[in-house]
């Protein structure tokens, strides 16, 4: 028997995402799970896993046209339509645990996503922990490709394009799991014009946070870094000024820490996090 429920989550104009709800036995508390621009709710199980552990019901999503969500694959219309997205299941999080307050965690482009839905309407959540945020990316579309996208947002905004990670040496160094990202069925490898355009354009809100009310912040960051510019990322987090933001190094270690060997330390700082933000 599976330690999560599979569920759909109904998104505002229909679309019927794949999710995973995890019910704690004695719940404390709530946290919505972002995953990452080519991952799925699958690859975060043993993160997931931490949290319920320690008495928080967990939802995660994929994103409409990630994971094992075959429609449209790839795409978004808009900003606002992915901001939505995230809000619904911000929605359907309350709903099946039962707790209004919640938690919310970000992988690289889902912490993007955390920020943006959080300042579009900061309803009920109690901190943000942001797992190597894809905020500043030190890889992504070439200016030719850029322009390729641009053009295609005229006449084919579907058309896709690679999505420009695809070496599973960025990620991680275990074998087993390099392995994994290469022959996952489920992992994304191209997003279409109109979500590279959308992704740009949430730049615009992630720029707000400042404005916003101050919850607890959790930047978690690796030093062996090749896919986000730590250094913005951490000045973006201190120059907010609030009081309750952590930054947390983990050394030796690559942009998807849930597969490196330091992976136990990472599950235990961010169930802490959580928890002394819970109280």
């Amino acid at each position: 028997m599976s330690e999560f429920a599979e569920i759909s989550v109904t998104l505002p104009d229909g679309y019927d995402a794949y999710a995973r709800f995890w019910q704690a036995k004695e719940p404390v508390g709530a946290v919505l799970y972002h995953h990452g621009i080519q991952s799925h709710c699958g690859w975060y199980e043993a993160s997931a896993r931490s949290m319920v552990q320690a008495g928080f019901s967990v939802l995660q999503v994929d994103r409409r046209g990630s994971g094992r969500n075959e429609i449209e694959r790839g795409h978004a219309d808009s900003t606002d339509q992915l901001i939505d997205d995230a809000l619904a299941a911000r929605d359907e999080l309350v709903r099946r645990s039962g707790f209004e307050n919640h938690h919310v965690v970000g992988v690289s482009w889902g912490g993007k996503l955390a920020v943006a839905a959080y300042i579009t309407d900061p309803t009920g959540v109690r901190s943000l922990s942001l797992v190597t945020p894809g905020l500043f990316p030190q890889v992504g579309a070439s200016k030719k490709m850029m322009q390729e996208i641009g053009f295609a947002m005229l006449y084919e905004p579907q058309r896709r394009f690679d999505i420009p990670l695809n070496e599973p040496e960025l990620f991680t160094d275990d074998p087993t799991w390099r392995t994994f990202f290469q022959e996952d069925p489920q992992t994304l490898r191209e997003c279409s014009a109109g979500f590279y355009l959308a992704s740009r354009r949430m730049d615009k809100t992630v720029s707000k946070l400042g404005a916003m009310p101050p919850i607890p912040i959790h930047l978690i960051l690796v030093d062996r870094e090749h896919i986000i510019i730590n250094e913005k990322t951490e000045e973006y987090v201190r120059d907010l000024g609030w009081s309750v933001a952590k930054t947390t190094y983990y050394e030796n270690s690559l942009h998807s820490i849930e597969f490196e060997q330091s992976n136990q330390t990472f599950f235990g700082d961010l169930v802490r996090f959580i928890s002394e933000s819970n109280t």
